[in-house]
Formats: structure tokens, C-alpha cells, sequence
């Protein structure tokens, strides 16, 4: 699944985004058709377990192991199908506009290292050891926070209920998303009643896209250049 864009000199293949999202699907699916019980061996198999990564010698035995890509693995599973469904509408809300300004080399390096990043922020935060995180929501955040960092100004199209009727209306994207983490900093703080969701990972992934885009802006702005035959 391709995307195409027309630009003045060429055709902009997008590839990354819909790569992640057939992915994210496929690697649904395939868990799903196992046994409840071959999909909980899956989970606590590939998912990130918590109560590590706290130490230098927990680093040195997980690298040993190979258990440190868990951090990775974890990304490309998911509780329920709303779950899934979620972080893959989002993922094409800010994907595809991120791909389009990053490149799809480096929306896919955010995506793995934003979602590692705030995978092990989880494994940190989670006081309780031994449960699994798993889903692309960390890696997704880290997409809505380099979104927000490379389009500080762009309005996003949200339809309302206006009494019997909906109305389309675009308003700002930094409202939205600041709306967005604000609700991810009281959930990440709200205490049990959240339990099962990492919440201190969505934080912690936006972040992380903040800072990816901040500090990678004079390469894109290169890359665009380029793109335009400047």
C-alpha cells in the first residue's frame, strides 16, 4: 500500500506510514488467530516486561539476552482491536503529514525510537514487575509531538455535533494536541482506575517526537530544499 503526493518536480511516494500500518495489522491478525492461550504466550513472549532496565546490570544481562528488543517488539502488539484501531487512525492522522516534511527513513527511525523510548519509560514508571506493555501508542505519540514541532500552526478538520446536524469545523492543531497530552498527564497520575493503560508511555513518547523534530529541523529543511530544487 503506497500513497502518492504531487509535488512540482515529482511524485512523493509516502512508504513508511503505510509499511508501519500494514504491519501493525498483519502482526494483529496473526497474534489473533492463535489460541487465548498462544496469544498470552505471544504477549509475555515478544511484549516489554516491567520491574527491569533499572540498573546497569539489568542493562548488561538484557543486552546479553537479546531481551532488550523487547522494547521494539512490544510496539507490534496490542490488547483488543480497538486498541489497534486507535494507534492506526492516529498513525495516518499524523503519519502521512510527518512523512511528507521528515522523509520515511526518518519518520521511521522516530517511530522505533520514539516508541523504545517511551516503552522503557513505561517499564520505569510501572512500580508493580512482571506486566507486559505492548501497542504502537508510545510510537504513535512520538508522531503527534513532532507533528505539533514541525506544525505549530496547522488546523485540523474535526467534525462536531451541532443539535441535529454535524458540522466540520478546522481549528487549531496545537490546541488539539495540547488538549491531547494534557489528558495524557492527569491519566499517567490518576491512579489505579488507569492501571492498564501506560499512560507515562504516551508522555513520554511525545516528548520524544518534540525533541526528534526540534533537533532534527535543519536536516528536513534540507531535505525539502532539495525536494524542491532549491
Amino acid at each position: 500500500m503506497f500513497v502518492g503526493i504531487r509535488t512540482r518536480q515529482h511524485r512523493l511516494i509516502l512508504w513508511a506510514t503505510p509499511l508501519l500500518f500494514a504491519i501493525l495489522w498483519l502482526s494483529y491478525v496473526v497474534a489473533a488467530l492463535r489460541a487465548p492461550p498462544g496469544s498470552i504466550a505471544t504477549a509475555l513472549d515478544w511484549g516489554v516486561l516491567t520491574g527491569g532496565l533499572d540498573s546497569v546490570e539489568a542493562w548488561r544481562r538484557a543486552l546479553a539476552d537479546g531481551s532488550v528488543l523487547r522494547l521494539f517488539s512490544g510496539l507490534f502488539l496490542h490488547a483488543d482491536w480497538i486498541h489497534l484501531l486507535g494507534n492506526l487512525v492516529f498513525l495516518l492522522i499524523f503519519g502521512l503529514p510527518a512523512e511528507r516534511t521528515m522523509g520515511g527513513w526518518r519518520l521511521l527511525l522516530l517511530f522505533l525510537l520514539g516508541g523504545a523510548f517511551s516503552n522503557l519509560a513505561a517499564v520505569l514508571a510501572i512500580g508493580a514487575p512482571d506486566r507486559v506493555v505492548i501497542g504502537a501508542s508510545g510510537a504513535v505519540s512520538s508522531l503527534i509531538g513532532a507533528y505539533l514541532a514541525l506544525f505549530p500552526g496547522a488546523r485540523l478538520g474535526v467534525v462536531l455535533p451541532l443539535g441535529l446536524f454535524l458540522q466540520f469545523v478546522r481549528v487549531p492543531a496545537f490546541l488539539l494536541i495540547g488538549m491531547w497530552a494534557l489528558l495524557q498527564l492527569g491519566f499517567a497520575y490518576s491512579g489505579p482506575a488507569f492501571g492498564a493503560v501506560a499512560w507515562p508511555a504516551h508522555v513520554a513518547g511525545f516528548v520524544f517526537g518534540v525533541l526528534f523534530a526540534l533537533l532534527t529541523r535543519a536536516a528536513i529543511a534540507r531535505r525539502l530544499r532539495r525536494s524542491r530544487g532549491y
